[in-house]
């Protein structure tokens, strides 16, 4: 179940389209919200901090606080416009340290929702993968451009016989049995584990349905494109809503770097992204 949802808030207005995307999340699953804004304190590490002046440090904590209350402001308000059941709340952080306070977060809820990155504004790349890889949750990454709520009219779960990927529709079931259509969608030449059954989606597809979820398997070649183009193809060509998959990455210097076509999804997308890893 979904009951308790946690929203990272994008301080500048045009984006609160992707708050309002949020709260139409939670108003379908009858959900609380708890939407977080940071007062973020400069990163002044090295040589700066002893020659950096008190008061323009002072000066730049006050304002970045007075916007992140004001965040929080339009978020309340849009909340109880919508009757949902709603909590703002502010985090005092370093700026370096935000994604990682953010994951640890997410933990106590059962889905993050945040901001693709906007290639002409807000990068929001590590936020996402610390939450994708330290939150032990799943995220619903929504686009920049978005615009309207959420809609469930067709869900495309792509599907690969892997755990991130039977996490992720796992977590995803309060959205699935509520869809007109949802489709398990199977790129051909992906790498695979388990059993034939498993990987043309057959068990999968009588698991779905056993939730009463309307699925359909969908298999595909991916011929001369990659994956994330495979993916991003289909999605637009069945107008789906909203796209399912496990968030794959690997270890490096104890960091998790998301995969290609982890990568590849987040940095393309034009529908929400809900992911599990």
């Amino acid at each position: 179940m979904i009951k308790d949802i946690i929203l990272y808030l994008e301080r500048e207005q045009p984006y609160d389209q992707v708050r309002d995307y949020a709260l139409s999340i939670a108003e379908t699953l009858d959900a609380h919200v708890t939407g977080v804004a940071f007062a973020r304190d400069p990163d002044l590490s090295g040589n700066l901090m002893p020659n950096f002046p008190a008061q323009m440090l002072t000066e730049i904590r006050a304002e970045s606080e007075k916007i992140a209350r004001t965040t929080l402001a339009r978020f309340d308000a849009a909340a109880k416009r919508s009757l949902l059941s709603s909590e703002p709340c502010l985090v005092l952080e370093n700026e370096l340290r935000v994604p990682n306070t953010y994951s640890r977060l997410a933990r106590r809820f059962d889905l993050s929702v945040l901001m693709q990155s906007d290639p002409d504004g807000v990068n929001n790349d590590a936020l996402i993968e610390a939450s994708l890889f330290g939150s032990g949750r799943p995220l619903l990454v929504i686009p920049y451009i978005q615009k309207g709520a959420l809609k469930l009219d067709r869900l495309v779960c792509c599907w690969d016989g892997s755990s991130a990927a039977a996490r992720a529709i796992n977590d995803a079931l309060p959205l699935l049995v509520k869809a007109s259509n949802v489709e398990l969608l199977i790129v051909r030449n992906e790498r695979r584990n388990g059993a034939k059954s498993e990987i043309d989606g057959i068990e999968m597809a009588k698991h779905l349905a056993r939730h009463k979820v309307k699925v359909d398997v969908k298999t595909t070649p991916a011929g001369g494109m990659d994956v994330t183009s495979v993916i991003l193809s289909h999605a637009a060509d069945c107008s789906a809503n909203l796209i399912v998959m496990g968030g794959y990455g690997h270890s490096r210097l104890r960091e998790f770097i998301l995969g290609g076509t982890t990568r590849g999804i987040l940095s393309s997308m034009t529908v929400p992204v809900f992911m599990s890893h």
